[in-house]
């Protein structure tokens, strides 16, 4: 395989996040998805689609290094710089009773101008986005809306809006610390009761991102 096909495969693995992060969304095996990205195994057509589908990159691009990285893009010599693109996959936080999909994939690329992003001291590795599901945060976000997560920002810096997982469900919810060292996990509708993880059970929870950005149809 020639190095400029592993190059573009490499590039694949940065966009997932990680060469781990790429064999689980496209189910390549660890160790097979290695030789693709250091150019010592020829890439079957079915893997080529795999891997451009996981990743919302054009196959013909992935394929030849010909076209648009990005599908619908029209060519620019600044597109990089003018535009960050952040996953967006198809699993949904649930907002209400919590839901997580395992081998999640992304949908698309979600485009952000890298001004903004930088603006906002984000850096797009580290960001991902998901979808609400529920009516628990009524009020604030709705069931169907699109949240980005900063992964840089994973402890709880102060009262914010956060992905957590929590007994192996995933939650968009407001967190604030008590006193006692405990965190109260807060719903914005109030028809939902607040949660407490006490101070000697906070291990069990998981902070998987600040929600940085959120948006819907209205």
């Amino acid at each position: 395989m020639n190095e400029e096909l592993a190059a573009r495969i490499r590039l694949c693995a940065e966009i997932a996040g990680s060469g781990d992060e790429l064999s689980r969304l496209t189910s390549i095996p660890r160790r097979t998805l290695e030789y693709y990205l250091t150019g010592q195994r020829e890439l079957k057509v079915a893997r080529c689609v795999e891997i451009a589908k996981a990743v919302g990159v054009d196959v013909g691009w992935l394929a030849t290094g010909e076209g648009d990285r990005i599908k619908g893009l029209a060519a620019q010599s600044s597109a990089d710089d003018k535009y960050a693109y952040v996953p967006l996959y198809d699993a949904r936080c649930s907002a209400g009773h919590g839901s997580w999909s395992d081998g999640a994939k992304v949908l698309t690329m979600l485009a952000f101008t890298a001004y903004s992003l930088r603006k906002q001291g984000l850096e797009p590795a580290k960001l991902s986005a998901i979808r609400v599901d529920g009516d628990s945060m009524e009020g604030l976000l709705s069931d169907g809306d699109t949240v980005m997560i900063d992964h840089a920002r994973n402890v709880l810096e102060g009262e914010a809006i956060y992905v957590i997982r929590l007994d192996d469900h995933l939650y968009a919810k407001r967190l604030q610390r008590q006193f006692d060292g405990s965190i109260q996990i807060i719903s914005e509708n109030k028809a939902y009761r607040d949660m407490v993880v006490p101070k000697e059970q906070l291990n069990d929870l998981e902070i998987i991102g600040r929600v940085v950005w959120a948006g819907g149809w209205i």
